[in-house]
């Protein structure tokens, strides 16, 4: 006879105990480690008791995850998803499907984390050197970066490089009055704060008269108009002025690359190249530049070094990360990317192959010529003889009749004004739709194969492209599926992801990014909504966007929040302009000085000169804590002038300062606005809430604490969050609301497509759920701490020797006394298995350890030994039974081929190389290269696929 128990006994475990690494045995091992009787005693020392929330999170209880999915069906069903014929930059597109089950939705792809250890990181490089070498090829141009973060930010970004670059005094930008309407506006936003003068001009004229450093013109344009403009580029270059193109990627297939055209700079997006619409993203933005201007462009770059045996080798290239080094001097705040949506499309080429882009884009275009052919024949006028695959009709008064009739049909077409109605065509178009577009334009006896028949198409002869692209083997040799299929595991294999081990990293939260939370973002109804469809068609979507709003706003304790930053350093800038939008508005015309401690992220720096602030920096102690005393005195120096001040809570070196709220009350007192810098919020939630301690504004971090996953360097997404009286400046759009303050992203909602994966989590978690996942980050990061303490410095602590959800463990000294540098440590752990964690942030010489909550115990062990290990190899060197010179960590990480090879000739052995610890044997990983010399990278660049020769030996 079987036992009886209640239901309620039989459910299954929340979802917070599989997203919660440590068990409660595994717990209490870790409490009494610490010192400590309870998670709850530990937090009450570690969190000052001036921030602590008041009450638990007001949050809906937490959800199964079949619930949660349940209710997530219910939300995408609300969708109504109609054929879209929008365009204006977002395309309907067929995502192969051995690349959406084998990339996107693959966790050895997207917990992969940026590729700063590029040995560990050679699968993913090597994809992103495949994705440049599309955006060179068929923009034509020598250059291409690894990608931005939608276009609309990439022509802003172009706008600033022209002016830095060009050899113009002038202030004034030109932009094409046919360029995409998302994009003018977020010039706009860009160009106001930094004193850049936008003057709109009809290019299909010519250019405007007088001064000016850049012009931008959109091929083809929005209206689907395709120019040729080789001679604006010539008049532009004769005014000394640069030109940037936003090119369509499918297009350049068949017409002139913009290279070929004379443009300096060529922008877009890669989101037609298979990668879904997803309510506006993400999707990975291109640029690419004429030599010359390489090295002034913003974000990353993938280039071409080689390793300690002379072998070639990736790495990310020039300025990355650039925002450390020079900070206020920075030419731009992007630190991150959109990688794993550059993967995907730089392997849709991959798949493709240039016969089959080529392919795509005639039926495409096709398609386009047929529709015009068939209006024109029944009388519609169709305004530009030359187009790609967008065509644009005149009905003089009827627009709003076709669009609604189109929409009854299920079809959503642009309704531009009241006499013209854009159709685009894309990959998912057949003669069905065009059929119902006809109708929808009351013609009727419309016969396709007909119209088809005599149609011309509508490519200027002078444009068709005659130049070679992707003819590199890669984009020939894996046509098959087999053949993908295995390419792609070959550089999966190469690299260290979340699903391989622990990825400690200091200041970046690489948690848990469960396969319920990822589940449905590739389903139809939110995969496949264009950013512009009606908002009756969006329902569910709104209603999504409208719970984490408001979670995440309970959560900080803010009242507002936008969810349309699609990266935290878009939403740091988001922040800055809604606190010099509610100055200007109260007529404090002349604060324009941000103070930002000298611990910062540098994108706060770079941020705050973009958003038109003087950036003064605040110093910090001995304790890394802000100095009062310092910060006194720039208050009082800046009063009249201080319009906020940032800081990182808690610091950017892992501690609560327990003068925070002493720094908000001072900063107030003085006029200014407190920017609190989201980045370390998983220390924080269920336990405190900066809208309540003192902040004004803050950044979240989507991508750290709420579980999107990195994606190999990106998608982010980075809401901006604010008290009552900032709310009326958050970003605006102007395809969806207006407001004082314009859009930061292409897309109404920025990146939305992966919202829901952080709605599962909050949903899934409840409010009890998230506290004690940071209770537990602060418990785990504190074991890491004391266990670490007796070989390695633990550099900042807080009261009683604690740290918050990471710890800094300081290498300076051991340098000094045996050579061995936190270069050393972080490639020799590589040998163990592991992704080193943060170096030299925010102290040189140092290493930033975070364990998260997600990490079992008996990993954070296998970390911590492999610590100890690797510090009983330096003591080795420091004695002399290892070589300073020639020592397993000097020469690692260590290859398969180097440890067979006949000449073996260290004084080490080849099992003290590859197996340091026993457990190696059962699960080892081998770098695919040796340590990669990142100086002979920087002075020899090749940012696209290198000739087969030379991989030759």
């Amino acid at each position: 006879m079987t036992d009886r128990s209640p239901l309620r006994d039989l459910s299954a475990p929340p979802f917070a105990t599989r997203h919660i690494g440590p068990s409660d045995a595994e717990q209490a091992r870790m409490l009494q480690a610490v010192g400590y009787a309870s998670v709850a005693d530990l937090v009450a020392v570690a969190v000052p008791g001036m921030i602590r929330a008041e009450g638990p999170l007001r949050l809906p209880p937490a959800a199964s995850e079949t619930e949660a999915i349940a209710e997530l069906r219910a939300l995408a069903g609300r969708n109504r998803l109609l054929t879209s014929m929008i365009g204006l930059g977002y395309h309907d597109t067929i995502t192969p499907a051995v690349i959406r089950r084998n990339l996107l939705e693959n966790p050895g792809w997207y917990t992969a984390y940026t590729p700063y250890q590029p040995e560990i990181s050679q699968g993913r490089l090597e994809a992103l050197l495949n994705f440049q070498t599309v955006i060179a090829d068929l923009t034509g141009l020598d250059v291409a970066g690894a990608s931005l973060l939608d276009e609309a930010t990439a022509a802003a970004e172009a706008m600033t490089l022209a002016r830095r670059a060009g050899r113009a005094k002038s202030p004034v930008f030109v932009v094409d009055a046919d360029a995409l309407p998302q994009t003018k506006a977020v010039l706009a936003t860009r160009a106001e704060p930094l004193g850049i003068e936008l003057a709109e001009a009809d290019l299909s004229e010519g250019l405007p008269g007088g001064e000016l450093f850049g012009v931008l013109v959109q091929y083809p344009g929005a209206s689907g108009r395709l120019k040729d403009f080789r001679a604006l580029a010539e008049e532009a270059h004769a005014r000394g002025a640069l030109v940037v193109a936003a090119a369509d990627l499918l297009a350049l297939t068949l017409v002139e690359s913009p290279g070929f055209l004379g443009a300096d700079i060529a922008v877009g997006s890669s989101q037609r190249f298979g990668v879904p619409l997803g309510f506006g993203g993400p999707h990975a933005a291109y640029m690419s530049v004429r030599e010359g201007l390489q090295r002034q462009m913003p974000g990353r770059l993938v280039g071409v070094s080689q390793d300690a045996d002379g072998r070639a080798a990736y790495r990310l290239a020039l300025q990355t990360r650039e925002q450390h080094i020079r900070r206020e001097k920075a030419t731009s705040n992007i630190c991150t990317a959109q990688v794993l949506l550059a993967v995907i499309a730089g392997t849709y080429a991959v798949y493709h192959g240039p016969e089959g882009l080529r392919r795509i884009a005639q039926r495409v275009h096709r398609h386009a010529a047929v529709l015009a052919a068939g209006l024109r024949g029944a009388g519609v006028e169709v305004v530009h003889e030359a187009f790609f695959d967008t065509v644009l009709a005149r009905v003089p008064g009827r627009a709003g009749e076709v669009v609604a009739a189109a929409r009854a049909r299920g079809i959503n077409l642009r309704h531009v004004d009241a006499d013209h109605v854009g159709v685009a065509c894309d990959e998912t178009t057949t003669g069905g739709h065009l059929a119902a577009v006809w109708e929808s334009f009351g013609l009727e006896g419309v016969v396709l194969e007909d119209v088809d028949t005599s149609a011309s198409d509508a490519l200027p002869g002078e444009l068709l492209r005659s130049t070679e692209y992707l003819a590199h083997p890669v984009f020939r040799a894996h046509r098959s599926e087999t053949a993908l299929l295995r390419y792609l595991r070959r550089l999966q294999d190469k690299d260290i992801a979340l699903d391989r081990s622990m990825i400690p990293l200091g200041s970046c939260t690489m948690k848990l990014n469960a396969t319920t939370e990822m589940e449905p973002i590739t389903w139809p109804e939110l995969a496949g909504l264009h950013p512009y469809a009606p908002a009756e068609q969006a329902e569910g979507y709104l209603a999504l966007i409208a719970d984490l709003e408001r979670w995440l706003a309970e959560v900080t304790g803010y009242d507002a929040v936008s969810l349309q930053p699609n990266a935290g350093s878009q939403g740091e800038f988001a922040g800055l302009l809604a606190i010099r939008a509610y100055h200007r508005a109260n007529g404090d015309l002349e604060r324009d000085v941000c103070l930002i401690p000298s611990s910062a992220h540098g994108t706060n720096a770079a941020s705050a000169v973009m958003a038109g602030m003087r950036v003064v920096v605040v110093a910090c102690d001995d304790q890394g804590n802000v100095d009062l005393a310092d910060l006194d005195a720039k208050i009082g120096k800046h009063r009249d002038r201080l319009a906020a001040i940032m800081v990182t809570y808690p610091s950017t070196h892992g501690v609560y300062e327990e003068t925070i709220t002493a720094i908000c009350a001072r900063v107030h007192e003085a006029g200014g606005q407190v920017y609190v810098d989201g980045a370390n919020l998983n220390a924080l939630v269920g336990l405190a809430k900066p809208g309540a301690f003192g902040a004004d504004v803050s950044h979240l971090n989507l991508h750290k604490t709420f579980c999107i996953p990195h994606g190999g360097g990106g998608p982010g997404v980075g809401p901006v969050a604010v008290r009552a009286h900032l709310a009326a400046y958050l970003p605006g759009h102007p395809l969806r609301d207006g407001g004082p303050v314009g859009p930061v992203s292409a897309a109404p909602y920025g990146s939305a497509g992966i919202l829901p994966i952080s709605w599962a989590y909050v949903r899934m978690m409840g409010g009890e759920g998230l506290t004690a996942a940071t209770e537990q980050a602060i418990l785990s990061a504190n074991y890491l701490a004391r266990r670490l303490a007796p070989h390695y410095p633990v550099l900042y602590t807080g009261r009683e020797g604690l740290v918050a959800h990471e710890c800094i463990v300081d290498l300076r000294q051991i340098t000094k006394e045996t050579g061995v540098t936190v270069d050393d440590v972080a490639k020799r752990l590589i040998d163990y298995g592991f992704h080193a964690p943060t170096m030299s942030f925010p102290v040189a010489g140092t290493l930033m350890i975070e364990p998260t909550e997600s990490e079992d115990l008996a990993e954070l062990d296998r970390f911590v030994d492999a610590m100890i290990a690797i510090r009983g190899e330096i003591a080795k060197v420091a004695s002399g039974a290892y070589d300073r010179a020639d020592n397993p960590l000097r020469n690692a990480p260590h290859t398969a081929d180097c440890l067979v090879a006949d000449d073996w000739q260290h004084p080490y052995t080849r099992t003290e190389a590859a197996y340091p610890v026993p457990a190696l044997r059962e699960g080892k990983y081998w770098s695919p290269v040796r340590r990669i010399d990142q100086a002979y990278g920087d002075r020899n660049l090749v940012c696209s696929c290198p000739p087969l020769e030379a991989y030759e030996d």
